[in-house]
């Protein structure tokens, strides 16, 4: 389906999505400032479009890999928000049993592979699972979320080329949020897009405006189809921006409040809901309701993972070694 094919309800969908995650990572920004939840915490305000475009043309049962800012990337597959947010706050309702915290959320039910506190290493699990339904001859697809700092680690590259070499279904999507870490994207790269190291894989590469749910959607879109019919693996960059620091407590000395404030008025929940509004798909009072629906979401699964018990310490060591017995 394209962008011309999509309905109002489709519309209305991705930006529920967006206003759910977007959100979700505001509560918890501020919740972590009281000091209430343990571990490190990136959030990925201002990078909505992206997960969503992205897994809007995904099934249940395609999977993907994601980052250390992998918030979005869980809500959007549709990891439930309740379980997310007890893992933050370390309980045993969590999607780890409290025990993963923010860069270790997973549900497999859905194909959401894992959040991942090593830079790049969701390539080498994406290779996994792409290999695995080729050998099993399913049409599922798994997509690749990778920073642009990822972009220069060799596990990265080992795995674009697999997946180049083998024709895996395998959509590689670079987040390219302008910074890795603290350091511009230009100052680490010996390329101005990292979609060009698509060349050297012999699979497509392309720029997408990342704050553009609509363009994401649909440049994804083609991605996925291609790869479900064989044809291979595509690496698609996101052109994007974190409106908060790399982690809570950044105190942003590497950029300037003028740049950050530019990048706000792409906003891509805005985008979406004043283009809304201009075709008389949307009204203010709709929007309205809608955001208050996502709080109130939100306030609920604080709710329930503040309530929720801490795991007990005779299962602290449960599920981290295995056994073969």
């Amino acid at each position: 389906m394209n962008v011309q094919q999509l309905s109002t309800e489709n519309l209305i969908g991705l930006l529920n999505k967006m206003l759910l995650i977007r959100n979700f990572e505001l509560t918890v920004g501020d919740i972590f400032a009281t000091g209430r939840l343990p571990g490190f915490i990136h959030l990925s305000v201002g990078e909505e479009a992206v997960p969503v475009g992205v897994c809007a043309n995904l099934r249940d049962d395609d999977y993907i890999t994601s980052t250390h800012r992998g918030h979005g990337h869980c809500i959007a597959k549709g990891v439930e928000v309740n379980a997310m947010m007890a893992e933050l706050f370390g309980k045993e309702t969590g999607t780890s049993k409290g025990k993963g915290g923010s860069m270790h959320i997973f549900d497999f039910s859905i194909g959401m592979l894992g959040a991942n506190g090593i830079v790049g290493a969701g390539a080498p699990l994406a290779i996994g699972a792409g290999l695995s339904a080729k050998y099993r001859k399913t049409d599922q697809v798994t997509v690749c979320f990778f920073g642009d700092a990822a972009a220069n680690q060799g596990a990265l590259h080992e795995s674009m080329n697999i997946a180049g070499l083998w024709k895996l279904p395998v959509v590689f999507v670079c987040e390219n949020n302008q910074f890795g870490q603290f350091t511009r994207h230009e100052l680490d790269s010996s390329v101005t897009d990292v979609s060009m190291r698509a060349r050297g894989y012999n699979m497509p590469g392309e720029v997408v405006d990342g704050m553009d749910v609509l363009a994401v959607y649909e440049r994804v879109g083609e991605a996925v189809r291609n790869a479900r019919a064989g044809k291979g693996p595509t690496l698609i960059e996101a052109k994007t921006y974190r409106f908060r620091g790399h982690f809570e407590g950044d105190q942003q000395v590497y950029r300037t409040q003028t740049e950050v404030d530019e990048w706000r008025k792409k906003d891509p929940i805005l985008r979406l809901k004043g283009m809304m509004i201009e075709r008389g798909l949307l009204s203010e009072a709709e929007f309205t309701n809608m955001e208050n629906g996502a709080k109130t979401q939100i306030s609920n699964a604080v709710k329930f993972a503040e309530d929720s018990p801490a795991p007990a310490p005779s299962e602290y060591l449960e599920d981290v070694y295995v056994s073969y017995g």
